[in-house]
């Protein structure tokens, strides 16, 4: 029934387009009898060509194309640049086997791209991994950074404002009004407005020596953040290790205000009894 009702669907769609684009002609070239267009005719032919084009270079340009499809899959940098170059691999074999030059140039020239990318972003989580486990130096973001020059007295950001950038510095001295604390070379700056709340800046900075520093946008960052979840991961963790030196810092100030005051309640109390009547 099926069978018949396709047959009779091709033999009027066959009709029409005979009519408007020749389709006898395209039909005769692909080695189909006009008079007998059925669909096990259709069906056995496409094996047919099927079965005839089974060679070495297509399987391999098979593969490669269900890589790069599996590429368009990924939903993070690092397994799609290894996809990639697995694809990449397929395709360069097809190249060699195939004798096609130009698709093995395109190929052999992409793929010392997709392996210098990669390692770039193992790198980056490697790095930041052994940030958040000790060494909080932020070297490693320098090839994602911009250079900037900042004169003495020139304020970075105050307390509150809008924050979308954090910045490295690189010469010079930077001061934290706020809490009265220098920063020398190598050190961060602003990445606490990056999980602040509506990105607010919690802290003033002013430049009390002049120097250089290195600035990478928030947004740069999200587009790293996203490419790959580990550095992300490791990127909260550095930012919230950060955030718990700077409260055990104000802990550390409130406690020694706490013990001057003592101190001077002490000396009034003191003074007060010392005193005749």
């Amino acid at each position: 029934m099926f069978t018949a009702s396709f047959d009779t669907a091709m033999a009027h769609t066959y009709d029409f387009m005979a009519q408007l684009f020749q389709f006898e002609k395209w039909i005769t070239d692909l080695g189909f009898d006009p008079s007998n267009l059925a669909f096990d005719t259709v069906y056995h032919r496409l094996i047919d060509v099927a079965v005839a084009n089974i060679t070495t270079a297509n399987l391999l340009a098979l593969g490669g194309a269900m890589f790069y499809v599996a590429t368009l899959m990924m939903r993070t940098i690092v397994p799609l640049r290894v996809i990639g170059i697995i694809s990449i691999t397929f395709f360069i074999a097809y190249g060699v086997v195939a004798g096609a030059v130009s698709t093995l140039l395109l190929y052999l020239l992409s793929l010392p791209v997709n392996i210098i990318r990669l390692r770039q972003m193992l790198s980056l989580v490697r790095k930041a991994r052994s940030s958040a486990q000790g060494d909080l130096s932020m070297d490693w973001l320098r090839p994602y950074m911009t250079p900037r020059k900042f004169k003495k007295g020139d304020i970075l950001f105050r307390k509150g404002d809008v924050a979308n950038e954090m910045f490295l510095t690189v010469t010079g001295k930077f001061l934290v009004t706020e809490i009265g604390v220098e920063l020398p070379p190598g050190r961060l700056m602003g990445e606490l407005g990056f999980v602040a709340p509506k990105n607010r800046r919690t802290q003033t900075i002013q430049c009390i020596d002049s120097g250089d520093v290195l600035s990478i946008t928030y947004e740069t960052l999200l587009e790293l953040y996203f490419q790959n979840p580990e550095f992300g991961y490791y990127l909260l963790s550095l930012t919230s290790e950060r955030l718990l030196q700077n409260i055990s810092r104000l802990e550390g100030a409130l406690e020694d205000c706490k013990g001057k005051l003592q101190q001077s309640e002490a000396l009034r109390a003191g003074m007060s009894a010392a005193v005749p009547r």
